[in-house]
């Protein structure tokens, strides 16, 4: 089976909120664009990230044909936008939060002297479900972390993104900063709470737009226990205690070329990631991003700069899909 993520850039009903299409007709073009990709790829299940409307994701699923299930998260970004998931079969809700993990105190969001309520959750929900394959029970958590992209305070509810000066770019990109290593320790509660302790004998997938590369700080925080990386040479030759708590980015196996799922300012980066349990991560038979088969047209991305609104009314995502095949 494949199982993947896609940022899909703002699906939105049009004249809906910051980011929207225009027109029915740039709606219509974008749905019709994204589903192409997804009947293309074929996944049993799709994380999916920037969905507003449950409207949006269903017209989705209809355009991409054959039977789906969808869920999406209750919880929204200021813009409305959620995360969800397109699936083959049926899926069950296991949690649904935006509240940081136990312990951690508020983040410092902006120049404000009092933190506010948004500095006490993520910016989006995290959704984690469980659906039946053919050799048990699947449980998938998919979530979109802060981005690395700097906005700053505006006229009214019109962000900047270009700073007064680069004392404010600092301390904006320390904000983000801040708020994307809560989340991502909030996800690893996340995926603490599907694993149980029991990864080498449960089948437990962590996906979506993590807004950094493998490297990162705050992707490592996802794996786990040192250790859990698929190209270290003796990755699986001896077991230890942290096994049943890893996960696995199956980003080394991904083809070094096609190792990117977004291109900003000229640079392909690999932001989106597909994290799996020990158990998961013996049995993975392909993985990248794009479509399968090498396409050549798979990987044609947009250069994203610093204004995204830039990309209101364009057809498909700047973001590509990465997948497992298991």
């Amino acid at each position: 089976m494949l199982v993947g993520t896609w940022d899909l850039e703002n699906l939105m009903l049009p004249r809906s909120g910051d980011g929207a299409p225009r027109t029915e007709a740039e709606y219509e073009a974008k749905v019709e664009a994204l589903a192409s990709v997804i009947t293309a790829l074929d996944p049993a299940l799709l994380g999916v990230q920037e969905v507003r409307q449950e409207e949006t994701l269903a017209d989705l699923a209809k355009a991409a044909g054959g039977q789906w299930h969808t869920a999406l998260s209750r919880h929204a970004d200021r813009r409305g936008i959620r995360v969800g998931f397109l699936s083959r079969t049926p899926l069950r809700i296991r949690r649904d939060t935006h509240v940081f993990a136990e312990l951690l105190r508020p983040v410092q969001g902006d120049d404000g002297a009092e933190p506010d309520v948004h500095d006490r959750e993520t910016s989006r929900g995290f959704l984690a479900v469980e659906t039946d394959t053919a050799d048990g029970v699947l449980h998938v958590a998919v979530a979109h972390l802060k981005s690395k992209l700097l906005s700053y305070p505006g006229t009214g509810d019109r962000s900047r993104f270009q700073p007064h000066d680069e004392a404010e770019r600092a301390r904006y990109g320390a904000y983000a900063l801040y708020r994307r290593a809560a989340e991502a320790t909030t996800l690893r509660a996340v995926a603490d709470f599907l694993l149980e302790g029991a990864g080498t004998e449960r089948d437990v997938i962590v996906l979506g737009d993590m807004n950094d590369v493998v490297n990162a700080a705050t992707t490592q925080i996802l794996l786990g226990p040192p250790g859990s990386e698929l190209d270290k040479p003796r990755a699986f030759a001896k077991s230890d205690l942290g096994d049943p708590f890893r996960l696995w980015d199956i980003a080394p196996r991904i083809p070094e070329e096609r190792r990117f799922s977004r291109v900003s300012f000229g640079r392909a980066e690999l932001l989106d990631h597909v994290l799996v349990s020990h158990r998961l991560a013996k049995r993975i038979a392909e993985a990248g991003t794009g479509l399968p088969e090498h396409r050549d047209d798979a990987l044609e991305l947009p250069s994203v700069e610093e204004d995204p609104r830039k990309r209101v009314g364009t057809p498909g995502s700047d973001h590509a899909p990465v997948w497992v095949r298991v």
